[in-house]
């Protein structure tokens, strides 16, 4: 409501930008004196945009509407595109879901081991500089490595050895199984880095869990049974450690789409992050706020996979 509110409140609407549009292509055909803003339109034909667009309605009238369109899966349709908002979010959504789980994946695959191995040494000189390097990584903004990624090895000034840009190569459809296989992972490798700093945050949580959970009394227990460290570790204590990542696996998962649109404005891909940050800029309110609901829906269903996984995490917890 409150999103729905702001966007129908702020200047430069698709009605005015209809206005300017028209008083721009009048003022250059016919060579009007005075710039656009001295040419009127009649009345009828404004109120007859403001009823294309529904501003025609008390803003409430409005937000009731949208809403009882969305609870019948219907999205409206785009200012700009002309075509049903469904439609334009789904030939991008792919794109978007394969960045996100691509990173999403690689953040847990990479950053759970090093957090477990980070615990285990800790205090070691492996464990001071990895976690240089990484907060190193996370003090950069997003924009300013994936720049710096282009700059070097993208065919700036120094090294081509990666595209510039583009989620897949021209050639796509001509290419094998292991063409594409390789050219997509050739094409990722940016990608996946950016967006894996990105969401690669749980290794934190894990390190600092394991090494409390590698204190309690249960664990010198396990060891004085004469249970092997790898069990007591992996067995024991990394279970109790993952609970703290289970319960943020919800918001995780809310940002998978949240966190490719830097990849995408970096790398010029047209993906649904993209797709947003555009209609926010041409206010095509309908493509704003389909994809506001898109990703609600991914934050609810990531908070029940994450109160599910939490249940399987740590069995002191059941569902009544």
């Amino acid at each position: 409501m409150a999103v729905f509110l702001v966007m129908n409140f702020v200047p430069g609407g698709p009605v005015e930008r209809q206005i300017m549009r028209y008083r721009m292509a009048v003022a250059t055909e016919g060579g009007v004196s005075g710039g656009a803003t001295a040419i009127d339109i009649p009345q009828e034909a404004l109120d007859e945009m403001r009823r294309y667009y529904g501003f025609d309605k008390p803003v409430y009238t409005r937000y009731a509407l949208w809403f009882w369109n969305v609870l019948h899966f219907d999205l409206g349709r785009s200012y700009i595109y002309q075509d049903p908002v469904w439609d334009v979010i789904k030939a991008r959504f792919p794109i978007s879901m394969f960045l996100g789980l691509t990173g999403f994946f690689l953040s847990y695959l990479v950053c759970i081991p090093l957090g477990v191995f980070k615990a285990i040494r800790h205090g070691s000189h492996f464990d001071l500089l990895s976690s240089l390097i990484v907060f190193l990584g996370y003090s950069i903004p997003g924009w300013a490595l994936g720049t710096a990624l282009l700059v070097l090895l993208g065919g700036g000034s120094f090294w081509n050895v990666f595209p510039l840009g583009g989620f897949r190569p021209a050639d796509w459809e001509y290419l094998s199984f292991f063409g594409k296989v390789a050219a997509q992972i050739h094409y990722m490798f940016f990608r996946a880095v950016l967006h894996d700093r990105i969401v690669c945050r749980p290794y934190n949580f894990d390190e600092n869990s394991l090494m409390e959970n590698l204190g309690q009394d249960y664990i010198r227990t396990a060891y004085a049974k004469g249970l092997s460290e790898r069990r007591v570790i992996f067995v024991h204590a990394l279970r109790n450690s993952l609970i703290p990542i289970a319960t943020g696996l919800g918001t995780e998962i809310s940002i998978i789409l949240a966190g490719s649109f830097l990849v995408e404005k970096v790398f010029n891909i047209d993906g649904m992050g993209y797709l947003g940050y555009t209609s926010i800029l041409q206010r095509d309110y309908p493509v704003a706020l389909g994809i506001l609901v898109i990703s609600s829906l991914l934050l609810l269903i990531g908070n029940i996979l994450s109160d599910m996984i939490y249940v399987l995490v740590d069995p002191r917890i059941r569902f009544k």
